[in-house]
């Protein structure tokens, strides 16, 4: 079996754009002291990129992708309903369930070479992290929880 060398740097390069992108939102994440971070947020957003770019090659029509990328993003949803703890009246977690979610998009998007779209995840994603918390310290943050 030989290597097509091409194809390896290009993987590799739609791969290092998941991972460029997912950076705000983890470093976000990792500022502020949740549970994932750095190492969580960018992993879930090259695997996504992966499994599709799997998929684009292996399988023929856009059928068996759709079946792919439906999967994609139901393993998300369990992920993220992972990350997700209910503590007598508070619930943490919601928000990095959701930010999970929004890199595995950021990754699946990078694998349709649809970097507009990952470009605007990041930077949506990102400021919606930074300026919610602005914002839910001035509504009282122990009645929403912990997670920012």
């Amino acid at each position: 079996m030989d290597i097509d060398f091409g194809l390896v740097w290009y993987h590799f390069y739609q791969i290092g754009i998941a991972f460029i992108l997912a950076l705000p939102i983890a470093l976000n994440r990792e500022y502020r002291g949740t549970g994932a971070g750095m190492r969580t947020y960018p992993l879930v957003s090259i695997a996504c990129c992966a499994f599709m770019l799997v998929a684009m090659d292996v399988f023929d029509g856009a059928g068996a992708e759709a079946r792919v990328m439906y999967g994609v993003i139901t393993g998300m949803g369990f992920i993220g309903g992972g990350a997700i703890m209910k503590q007598n009246n508070r619930v943490d977690g919601t928000a990095s369930a959701a930010g999970l979610w929004l890199t595995g998009a950021i990754g699946i998007s990078v694998a349709y070479a649809r970097y507009e779209i990952a470009l605007v995840l990041s930077v949506m994603g990102y400021l919606i992290f930074q300026l919610s918390a602005i914002f839910k310290q001035g509504a009282g943050d122990a009645q929403q929880g912990s997670d920012n």
